[in-house]
This record gives C-alpha cells, sequence and structure tokens, in this order.
C-alpha cells in the first residue's frame, strides 16, 4: 500500500511538473519528499524564442559583426530580425551596393536561423538603393504570423520619388560634411534639418496596407513593430498613428534602431525600445551606445526582453567567439572605436 501511495504521489508530481512534457521526464526516486519544485517546465507550444540584431553601418566597425552572429548561433534563436542599416550605402554606384549587399549577405549567412530583413536609411535612401532592395530583397514593408503572434516590418524611407533624390542629395552632401568637419558641422547641414532625418516618413498607402493587415490577425495574441526610424516622432503624424489605433486591443511592442543609443520608453502603455549598435559607430556622450543583441521570449501571453552585451556572450571555454576577448564592444569602457 505504502509503495502503491509512493508511486501515486510520483506520478502527481510529474503531473505537477508539466502535464505536456511528463512522458519525457522520469526519475528514480520512489518515497519521500522529491529534490525539485513543483512549477511546471517553461516550454510549451505556444512558446518561441527569437533575436534582433540593430545597426551595423554608419561607422561600422570591423569584426564585430561576424562575432555577433556566431554568438547568436550559441543562443538559438528560432529566428533572427534586424532594425535596418544593413549595409554602408550612401553615394556609391551599383557594383558597390551589390557588393556590400554581397558582403552582408554572406556574415548573415553564418547563422543557424533565418533573418529577416528591416531596411534603414543606409539601405534604401536613394532611387538606386531601393532597386536594389527590390531586386535583392523584395518588399520594403511586410507583415508576418508565427505561433498567433503578428510581425509588422515598416519602411520608414517610403517616400515619393521626387522627394528621395532630394534627401539623397542633401544626405550626400551631409555626410561629406561629417567627414571633414564632424558632428557639429553635421548637425547644421540641410539634410539634418529634414524630418526625414530622424523620423523617416512612411506613406498613406503603407499605413492602410498594415491598417489592412491588423484587420485580418485580431485573434492574434502578441504584435511587434520594427522600424528603423521612429516615425511616430514626426510632426503632425497622421499615417503611423492610425497603425497605433488600430492595434488598441493587441497587446504589442515596437523596436527601432537609427541612433546607436539603447533607449526605452512608455508610448500609449506599450513598451517602444529604441536599440543601439551591433558593430555601428558608437556615441556614449548621448547614453547606453555599446554593440548587443536582444532576446525576445514569448510565452503564452508573456513577454520578456533580455538585452545581452557583446562582451558577455561566451563559449563552452569561456571565451568570445571568434577571438572577441581582444575586441573593444564599449568604446565609453575601452577608450576606443577600433576593434
Amino acid at each position: 500500500m505504502k509503495l502503491l501511495f509512493s508511486t501515486v504521489l510520483a506520478c502527481l508530481a510529474l503531473a505537477a511538473i508539466s502535464p505536456a512534457v511528463a512522458q519525457d521526464f522520469s526519475h528514480s526516486i520512489s518515497d519521500g519528499p522529491l529534490p525539485w519544485n513543483d512549477k511546471p517546465f517553461d516550454t510549451g507550444e505556444d512558446r518561441f524564442m527569437f533575436a534582433i540584431h540593430s545597426d551595423l553601418t554608419g561607422g561600422e566597425r570591423p569584426h564585430v559583426f561576424e562575432i555577433a552572429m556566431a554568438q547568436l548561433n550559441l543562443l538559438r534563436p528560432e529566428f533572427v530580425i534586424s532594425v535596418g542599416d544593413l549595409i554602408e550605402g550612401g553615394n556609391v554606384d551599383r557594383a558597390r551596393h551589390i557588393e556590400e549587399w554581397e558582403e552582408y549577405d554572406r556574415r548573415i549567412n553564418a547563422l543557424k536561423a533565418p533573418i529577416f530583413y528591416v531596411g534603414g536609411n543606409h539601405d534604401l535612401t536613394s532611387a538606386l538603393a531601393k532597386e536594389i532592395w527590390a531586386e535583392r530583397v523584395g518588399p520594403t514593408y511586410y507583415h508576418f504570423r508565427y505561433k498567433d503572434v503578428l510581425f509588422l516590418v515598416l519602411d520608414a524611407e517610403d517616400n515619393s520619388p521626387e522627394r528621395v533624390a532630394e534627401i539623397d542629395a542633401a544626405r550626400a552632401e551631409a555626410v561629406d560634411v561629417y567627414k571633414s568637419d564632424g558632428p557639429e558641422a553635421f548637425a547644421e547641414t540641410e539634410y539634418n534639418k529634414m524630418p526625414e532625418r530622424s523620423a523617416g516618413a512612411i506613406s498613406v498607402a503603407q499605413s492602410q496596407y498594415f491598417l489592412d493587415a491588423i484587420a485580418s490577425n485580431r485573434d492574434v495574441r502578441q504584435a511587434f513593430i520594427f522600424v528603423h526610424k521612429p516615425v511616430w516622432e514626426r510632426e503632425g503624424d497622421d499615417v503611423f498613428a492610425p497603425i497605433e489605433t488600430a492595434l488598441s486591443e493587441i497587446p504589442y511592442m515596437v523596436f527601432n534602431g537609427h541612433e546607436h543609443v539603447y533607449i526605452h520608453r512608455q508610448r500609449h502603455g506599450r513598451d517602444y525600445i529604441q536599440l543601439g549598435t551591433t558593430s555601428g559607430e558608437q556615441f556614449p556622450d548621448k547614453g547606453m551606445s555599446e554593440d548587443h543583441v536582444t532576446i525576445v521570449t514569448v510565452s503564452g501571453n508573456d513577454v520578456d526582453i533580455a538585452t545581452l552585451m557583446l562582451e558577455g556572450i561566451r563559449d563552452r571555454t569561456g571565451e568570445i567567439p571568434l577571438g572577441g576577448d581582444e575586441v573593444c564592444f564599449s568604446v565609453a569602457r575601452c577608450g576606443s572605436d577600433e576593434p
């Protein structure tokens, strides 16, 4: 009778741990207390993890991005998504654009997981850049659904062809000023004063596309928005705001890049997170500007976000992959922007 009672207790303990995985868990203890608590295993069909990498161009520092990809392979996310600025781009010819894309693809193909592309100003500013994006990547904005979670990928460089030409010309001039005279001179350029420079732009057509996508997916448990620039900060915005309104009954979070400085904000009771950098130029005087990746875990209706600094992700030997122990991931601490 005592043995039968102990067996029943053990079975109840297994069920308490996790009904979904009880058949995968066994033990040899037949009597007395069990040396673990009764919380369920943190698993389930609705649980998944994905990673985000931030800007790598705009003063990319050599070898850092390759290390980040090796570190993501250690973390094994189900997929990876970016927040834009994947190539240097700018005022270069077609051959150079394609060479930069091939270099990015070569490095991103080292990942074990798939990558979802998000465009930034370095990737989409000019007519040529948009043309090459269409040829190699496809749409500049899109959505997808995974395990009842909605992902919205926006294009913050969604301007008319005429405006694209104006921005491209002003940007090329401003970049030359930055390289020759520094950030203070850049701040006085025509490009830096354009509203598209800091907040970008999305078209009415793009806004309507996402309104339709949201309307068709109202049964999701969570939504995520990925966009390079904080389009909601544009003065007089009336194209992104309707997307926020449409999502008002759905839990959602927003991730953007562009400024290379990590900032967490709350807007409409939701998390709006501006990521730092994953090998781009750092600006420690503006805040937390260090190399990192972001891990997002979705489980049921819960979302957990971990910001992982590259200098802290080590392999089984206790070292940073690909010789990363010799690399500076934080200019604020290393005092150098050279790996």
